[in-house]
């Protein structure tokens, strides 16, 4: 009779193993300020500005919410807290949270900050990830247009060849240091030619094993659809598919550009839909394995052990090669540490760079946390616990 799985996601003195108590203290201060939301307004409103008029804040944001979600601001730095995590089997996906400013210059020197990223990742089992964004290698409105199907005049064209050579230059040094390439979802307005970009990026580099990820957020409600139709794709033309799983970012603003522009809003009707539908595609994954690797990008208890019982039903070893979880740094260590304890290969979502850069990223991380239904709570709540415990 086959063993019963063990894992927990309560398991504190796991969770928190990595953190001293003075550093507990400071995340129990930061997340019982940023679940509220009338604070986070005011932050997301005066930090820009406060950064604009050259006010002396970066030290208390370095201190605080930068130090709780972001590895550093150079891939040195990153690179350490990599190693950090290392020690309790977790690893990185390295993300360079810079949201570049438009400008063929500016995208073209973007490129060498990745291919430094991979270098750095190349043979280090505790860095196999690192992340990147079309946005910001292409301009935003060319994206659109493309989506929209628009016929692209000559010097688009071009412009969009550029955009492709970026990518193109990035996946082909990851496949060659064996680094993944986790292709971020964007907006549903411009997701089409990243869609498209990240196939054609499979097609070339995913032949024998998986170094390109797309990422389907199910929060849509046709991404479920499209996840099938991608591993369809892929099997027809002879190439693995990198399929990266999350429920996704941008809800409110989908939800009140369909209602602006008058077009039915791509969201699921509720979060049960978009459980039912996240839960769907980790089992569709694990059926085919042997033609696919899935990342696991989510908070989500629920998910996590569904994924790790389905790996344990299959007799699989809980580090099977093609299947990764994933949580963002500074939260849900519950989840990351206790799946790392237990053998199951994780990694931290590492976002890195100037701290001025990254605050959109920062400001983006805290709207999300207080618009998921008890997240905050789950966290303070965990953090609590391990205070207590090692109190006693």
């Amino acid at each position: 009779m086959k063993q019963q799985l063990s894992l927990s996601f309560e398991d504190t003195a796991i969770a928190f193993e990595h953190k001293s108590t003075k550093a507990l203290k400071k995340a129990n201060f930061l997340f019982s300020n940023i679940g509220k939301p009338w604070l986070v307004k005011l932050g997301a409103f005066v930090t820009p500005l406060a950064f604009k008029l050259h006010l002396p804040i970066k030290g208390l944001i370095r201190s605080t919410i930068f130090d709780q979600f972001c590895g550093g601001e150079t891939l040195e730095e990153a690179v350490h807290a990599a190693e950090e995590l290392g020690k309790f089997g977790v690893g990185v996906a390295l993300d360079y949270g810079v949201e570049a400013v438009e400008g063929e210059e500016n995208y073209d020197n973007a490129v060498p900050e990745f291919l430094r990223a991979i270098r750095f990742a190349s043979g280090k089992r505790h860095i196999p990830f690192i992340a990147v964004k079309v946005t910001g290698f292409a301009r935003f409105g060319l994206l659109e247009k493309i989506h929209a199907g628009e016929t692209l005049e000559q010097e688009a064209q071009k412009e969009f060849e550029r955009v492709k050579e970026r990518i193109r230059t990035i996946c082909s040094a990851a496949a060659e240091g064996k680094v993944g390439v986790l292709i971020d979802a964007e907006e549903s307005w411009v997701q089409q030619p990243v869609d498209d970009l990240a196939d054609e990026m499979m097609a070339l580099f995913n032949k024998e094993e998986v170094i390109v990820y797309n990422t389907f957020q199910l929060y849509r409600h046709d991404r479920l659809a499209y996840l099938q139709t991608s591993f369809r794709k892929a099997q027809q033309k002879g190439y693995l598919l990198g399929a990266k799983l999350v429920r996704g970012a941008y809800m409110e603003k989908e939800r009140k550009r369909a209602e602006e522009e008058s077009y039915p809003s791509p969201i699921q009707p509720n979060k049960e839909a978009t459980d039912k539908d996240y839960d769907e595609a980790i089992r569709f994954c694990m059926e085919r394995l042997d033609h696919l690797a899935v990342f696991i990008g989510t908070h989500n208890e629920d998910s996590c052990m569904l994924a790790a019982e389905l790996l344990h039903e299959k007799g699989l070893p809980h580090d099977h090669p093609r299947v990764s979880f994933s949580q963002l740094y500074g939260m849900s260590d519950n989840i990351t540490f206790n799946l790392a304890h237990a053998g199951y290969r994780v990694s931290k979502y590492l976002p890195y760079g100037p701290v001025k850069d990254v605050m959109p990223y920062l400001i983006r991380r805290a709207q999300e946390n207080t618009s998921i239904a008890g997240q905050m709570g789950r966290e303070l709540g965990l953090i609590r616990e391990e205070m207590k415990r090692r109190k006693a």
